[in-house]
């Protein structure tokens, strides 16, 4: 993935930077737009394994029970401040991944980041991850809130109303624990997000590097279809158990009854186990690799447009 096909001239270097920032921006948020889509209903079960592990089977009775809950759209649940969430921390994510690259590029003294290793743009991700989570925490907490309200009524919540909408969430939200309580999980998001887009890029870019080898031309789309998925499993692979906590954290710690991450983790370890950490793991792997080569096919896609038309207009 080259972030640098604008042309670099002196006297173009700004509005160049501006030009290739926007097309990032645009293409990351079609990506996440298609990331959303296409494994939204994955998503919804693996938020609610891992909340309440000891309600579910497996994924197939997870599905079934919140199919004849809810009907097909309780599946969906969340879809909005998912998309919200995808859309924003995509954008964010591919802006920041071609400025984070260019970093990376001059504290090692390379002139162009097109000469990046895969590691070096697997450290770029990494950077970027970090502004990226801004973005995603606040809107992933509504999302999380949103998918487990059947589970939090069935413990005995009669606070949770059957039918929330994200906007009654954030006011809820506001009301009980203020703007800072629509980052809880921050911290924990960090811990996942930097390392796991390490993984993710990192993923991704040697998938590429090994399948076009023989090719000088960028890698097609079934090439990008595969490393997209390939990034995607490799992102929760490395760092699902502290998706898990973050779950937790941001569905079932409210106001006074919050905990940091060790000791949630800590409590998680002592009362249920190691593996309940995993809860959920493989709806996420399933969904990771179709809606991360969705991700990664609709970012490329647009993005190539969008650089073949800046350069006609220029």
């Amino acid at each position: 993935m080259d972030n640098n096909q604008v042309d670099m001239s002196p006297d173009r270097t700004t509005s160049s930077h501006l030009i290739q920032t926007a097309i990032n921006m645009t293409s990351g948020a079609m990506g996440g737009v298609a990331c959303v889509f296409s494994g939204q209903p994955f998503d919804t079960a693996k938020v609610k394994m891992q909340t309440f592990p000891s309600m579910y089977r497996g994924f197939f009775d997870c599905a079934i029970r919140t199919y004849k809950v809810d009907g097909f759209r309780g599946l969906y649940h969340g879809t909005i401040p998912a998309l919200v969430a995808n859309v924003g921390e995509n954008a964010v994510l591919f802006a920041c991944y071609g400025f984070c690259q260019d970093i990376v590029a001059y504290s090692m003294g390379i002139q162009h980041a097109s000469q990046l290793s895969n590691f070096q743009k697997a450290t770029a991700g990494s950077l970027a991850a970090i502004f990226s989570s801004l973005v995603l925490c606040p809107t992933e907490l509504v999302k999380c809130r949103i998918q487990t309200q059947h589970e939090m009524r069935l413990l005995g919540n009669k606070d949770i109303p059957r039918r929330s909408t994200p906007w009654s969430v954030v006011h809820s939200i506001i009301n009980t624990e203020g703007v800072p309580g629509l980052f809880r999980g921050l911290s924990s998001t960090w811990l996942r997000e930097i390392p796991g887009y390490f993984f993710f890029f990192g993923g991704y870019e040697l998938s590429n590097t090994i399948l076009n080898r023989n090719s000088k031309e960028p890698p097609g789309a079934l090439m990008v279809t595969v490393s997209g998925g390939v990034g995607g499993a490799c992102f929760w692979l490395a760092v699902y158990p502290v998706d898990s906590v973050k779950s937790r954290i941001q569905v079932l710690s409210t106001g006074k009854h919050s905990a940091g991450f060790i000791l949630s983790l800590l409590h998680i370890f002592r009362t249920e186990g190691f593996f309940t950490l995993y809860a959920g793991l493989m709806p996420t792997v399933v969904r990771a690799f179709p809606s991360n080569a969705a991700l990664f096919l609709a970012y490329e896609i647009t993005k190539r447009n969008l650089t073949s038309y800046s350069h006609s207009c220029s």
